[in-house]
């Protein structure tokens, strides 16, 4: 299934599933037995999601998708955690600013947290930050957890994934560089903007591309239709189980948390250099495509 965020045709905000190229509003649907947004549907999927599998085969959209906006289809994660886990993309970066990779990076998964307030949809209207001029896309595969859980194993984690999305991990270069010198991360380069969707992918609708514990899904970016990036997530070093095994290391993974899985090998401009493209400016716009996953497309203001 693919699950949406949207405003409606009175503006109100409603979360639902995709169906017959149209939006099922999922509280509308259940007559009240499901809530109307994503995240209290995550914290409860163990009595929601029952309720979804007895309607959705006879559940009529109640708009077309071009009665609605789609927003980020997770408007509010309980946490955002961005890793770095594709070798390629380390390497080029590297290269890049001439800083060397630490071996450190094979020996662990290494993430950051970054801020779960700020996510944008597909259309949605980026600004760039006014006190840059480095402005990047970051193409990357998100999934969401379901499930309660700390220090799950990675033979354990599949089972705390709900679904997977596209994630532009929005980056202003400049602040990014200033303020890592400072060894402390990339905060103010980040968190200005992320943007996710269209919609979440439940899981088993991704068992077709399985290979091992990766997926072959080709990934691709384009700036004003022409294709600049263009990778597959099947070359990524560490699995998003691996991934999760870090991550609940002694903390607890809530439902709606939001894991990054890095950028894609060449999947930004920094990996490219200015001999391909210039920094992206006002006016751009930016499409992500994510095999079975859609497009998320946004324009810089």
């Amino acid at each position: 299934m693919k699950f949406v965020t949207f405003k409606n045709n009175n503006g109100l905000v409603r979360a639902g599933w995709l169906r017959d190229e149209g939006v099922v509003d999922m509280h509308s649907a259940s007559q009240g037995k499901l809530p109307d947004n994503m995240k209290d549907f995550l914290w409860d999927l163990e009595n929601f999601l029952p309720i979804v599998n007895e309607i959705k085969d006879h559940a009529n959209p109640d708009y077309t998708l071009g009665e609605v906006q789609l927003l980020a289809p997770l408007p509010n994660p309980t946490t955002f955690r961005d890793f770095v886990s594709f070798e390629t993309h380390m390497k080029n970066a590297s290269a890049r600013t001439g800083l060397p990779l630490s071996k450190e990076w094979y020996e662990i998964p290494v993430f950051y947290f970054s801020n779960p307030h700020n996510m944008r949809g597909t259309g949605a209207e980026i600004p760039r930050p006014k006190k840059s001029s480095q402005m990047d896309y970051e193409l990357e595969l998100a999934c969401i957890i379901g499930k309660q859980g700390s220090n799950i194993k990675a033979s354990e984690a599949e089972d705390y994934i709900f679904g997977y999305t596209i994630l532009n991990d929005w980056t202003a270069r400049d602040l990014q560089a200033q303020e890592m010198k400072v060894h402390l991360g990339p905060a103010k380069g980040k968190d200005f903007a992320t943007s996710i969707g269209p919609y979440i992918v439940t899981k088993d609708e991704l068992e077709p591309y399985r290979v091992g514990d990766r997926f072959d899904l080709r990934m691709t970016a384009k700036i004003n239709g022409k294709i600049i990036s263009d990778g597959n997530f099947k070359d990524i070093y560490y699995s998003f189980a691996q991934m999760i095994e870090r991550a609940s290391e002694e903390v607890t993974l809530y439902p709606g948390d939001l894991i990054g899985s890095g950028t894609v090998g060449f999947g930004c401009l920094l990996e490219h250099g200015p001999e391909v493209h210039r920094w992206l400016e006002p006016g751009d716009e930016v499409e992500l495509e994510i095999t079975h996953l859609g497009r998320l497309t946004n324009k810089i203001i």
